[in-house]
């Protein structure tokens, strides 16, 4: 034998391998689970792993939990003002950050004109353009005071906000400019009169209007003291030459972005990953980013 006496050949084990650590991860594999690290050609360790038993074999479960979501992530707000917020979102991967993305621009409801009816428009600008642009107006009102508006419901004042616009140039006038700040809010619901064929109709009885209030919106406590006005009275509509006049009715109701993007609560919505800078004992700064 080309081994000496009384030595013995030592076989090769897994189990003489130092213990994996059970219950939590190696440092390097955290690191690529809970960061995206930036390198100079290109960022690594992109992708969430979703896989639930990807972790098994060290005793971690990394299956999408209610109470482990609840436990860890939380929400800081970073700047909060009437036209902007900033918040940073904790403990959550990059795709659920997008969900909620996408949740904010398509999902919370609002309240936007739907339907215009017009009177008389003697403006360069054809009825159409001009109901978009109306349709895209932000009006300052909390949604969760009114009701969503169905095919089979009538409009009162729990569905709909109506606005009045009634703007003329006379002749022998410069040209004028009309903003939103010309668009009144009509408390009592509409003021145009539907055409009926009916002539043998009471003419003592009340004419029949776009909209059937039961109340005026004026005593609902929320609007005594914040009536309902366009957010930015600024924004102009349309100009007029002389001789020119427009004359309307907009209706507004609830609705979601998911249905039309004048729904839709926000501008942008846009998210990043939040930076983290390291120093090695090289003295080399590492740039990574926190999931």
């Amino acid at each position: 034998m080309a081994e000496g006496v009384g030595e013995e050949k030592k076989k090769f084990s897994i189990w003489d391998l130092p213990d994996v650590p059970m219950g939590q991860l190696p440092p390097h594999l955290e690191l690529q689970r809970s960061r995206v690290s930036c390198n100079k050609d290109a960022p690594i360790h992109t992708e969430s792993i979703q896989y639930s038993g990807a972790y098994a074999s060290m005793g971690i479960d990394n299956s999408s939990r209610l109470d482990r979501f609840s436990n860890n992530f939380r929400v800081e707000v970073v700047q909060l003002n009437k036209d902007d917020m900033e918040f940073d979102m904790i403990g959550i991967d990059a795709a659920i950050a997008n969900s909620f993305r996408g949740i904010l621009i398509a999902e919370l409801p609002t309240m936007a004109i739907e339907k215009v009816l017009i009177a008389n428009n003697t403006s360069i600008i054809q009825d159409e353009v001009l109901a978009h642009r109306l349709g895209l107006v932000p009006i300052r009102v909390d949604p969760r005071l009114f009701e969503y508006l169905s095919e089979n419901d009538q409009p009162n004042e729990k569905n709909t906000i109506v606005f009045k616009l009634h703007v003329q140039c006379k002749r022998g006038s410069p040209r004028i400019t009309v903003k939103l700040d010309a668009l009144k809010w009509l408390p009592n619901g509409s003021e145009l009169v539907k055409e009926t064929r009916n002539a043998t109709s009471d003419s003592s009885s009340k004419p029949e209007t776009y909209t059937y209030f039961g109340c005026s919106q004026e005593i609902i406590p929320e609007f005594v003291k914040n009536p309902i006005i366009p957010k930015y009275p600024d924004i102009i509509i349309a100009k007029l030459g002389p001789g020119q006049e427009i004359e309307l009715e907009a209706h507004a109701v609830k609705g979601i972005g998911k249905t039309h993007a004048k729904w839709s609560p926000v501008a942008t919505a846009w998210y990043r990953m939040l930076p983290e800078l390291r120093i090695d004992c090289n003295c080399c700064i590492i740039g990574t980013y926190r999931r």
